[in-house]
């Protein structure tokens, strides 16, 4: 059996892409990887926010998949659209890297040391509005940054931010584990990362039940009901890449517990939650569901109001 293997072009992405393929070749399955560049790849200058369109770094691998020119997508799955996609399914995952997001500057350890007018650089809306209510009452700009992980710490490097915030598993994937120490890492329940962050998204045709078949022997259940349980807060929430949203679902004691998030635009405010339930995938959903609803307060409706009428402007 061959299995054709669709991802984006980054180095991140082709890491992750060699991390299935290894698993699948365990399975003695022959593997072709098949470069797609997305929306998100073409626009490296605008703030995803901007971009508009959920899935900027989905939609095109997506749409591979549904013309059959590849067999399995990779995807981080924090960038994988929550809405379903007919005919695709959101099959399994892997082992999940650490999901804290860290703090990587040159003069400075934590945040907290930055002196009023540094600059932070992020493409998160989650992140910018976690640091900003972090950094109430000082004067520290968080500007939009875009780029691959190489690009970002570049610019750091050369002075254009103080600080910039990125994904702990990204670091790590590609070596530059030496930006990590535990004073920089942003760490739960402090600092909540993307719904998905740190996993993969291992995403195939309904209908395509020998990969299927494949990809259940080497999905990772625990891990794929954490994340279940994150996608399902989100989606209830119907935030999408546009909200300020964190969630973070862990296993202990034999029960899921989930922690919850979701901040103004403006990062003045702050609204969690955290939920257990059952430790499977269907007990998982049920969990973010119920998480989501127990923050459907006036507050909250106010801010995803907010969120709808900011995707019907993208939309039209």
């Amino acid at each position: 059996m061959a299995i054709r293997i669709g991802t984006r072009s980054s180095a991140l992405a082709l890491w992750q892409a060699d991390r299935v393929r290894a698993e699948l070749e365990k399975e003695s399955i022959d593997v072709e990887i098949i470069r797609i560049k997305t929306a998100g790849d073409r626009n490296r200058t605008d703030s995803i926010l901007n971009l508009g369109a959920q899935g900027v770094f989905a939609k095109e691998i997506q749409l591979a998949l549904l013309e059959n020119r590849i067999d399995l997508a990779v995807h981080s799955l924090k960038d994988l659209p929550v809405e379903p996609v007919p005919g695709l399914v959101f099959a399994a995952t892997l082992d999940r890297e650490e999901v804290s997001d860290v703090f990587v500057s040159v003069k400075y350890k934590t945040p907290g040391e930055l002196p009023d007018g540094a600059r932070v650089g992020t493409g998160s809306l989650r992140r910018r509005c976690q640091l900003a209510y972090r950094l109430r009452g000082k004067d520290v700009r968080i500007d939009d940054l875009r780029g691959n992980v190489e690009t970002r710490l570049k610019k750091l490097d050369a002075g254009e931010y103080d600080a910039v915030i990125l994904a702990a598993a990204g670091l790590k994937r590609l070596g530059f584990d030496g930006r990590i120490d535990d004073s920089r890492r942003l760490t739960p329940p402090d600092f909540l990362p993307a719904p998905g962050q740190g996993a993969l998204g291992l995403e195939c045709r309904a209908e395509d039940g020998a990969t299927l078949a494949v990809l259940n022997k080497i999905n990772r259940r625990d891990v794929y009901a954490a994340v279940i349980a994150e996608r399902a807060f989100l989606a209830a929430l119907r935030g999408g890449c546009i909200a300020p949203i964190g969630a973070y679902a862990r296993h202990e004691d034999g029960r899921l517990v989930l922690d919850g998030r979701i901040l103004s635009f403006d990062g003045a405010e702050q609204y969690d939650v955290r939920m257990t339930g059952g430790p499977d995938a269907d007990a998982a959903r049920r969990l973010g569901e119920a998480a989501a609803e127990k923050l459907t307060i006036p507050e909250v409706k106010s801010i995803l109001n907010e969120v709808a009428r900011l995707r019907e402007r993208k939309e039209k």
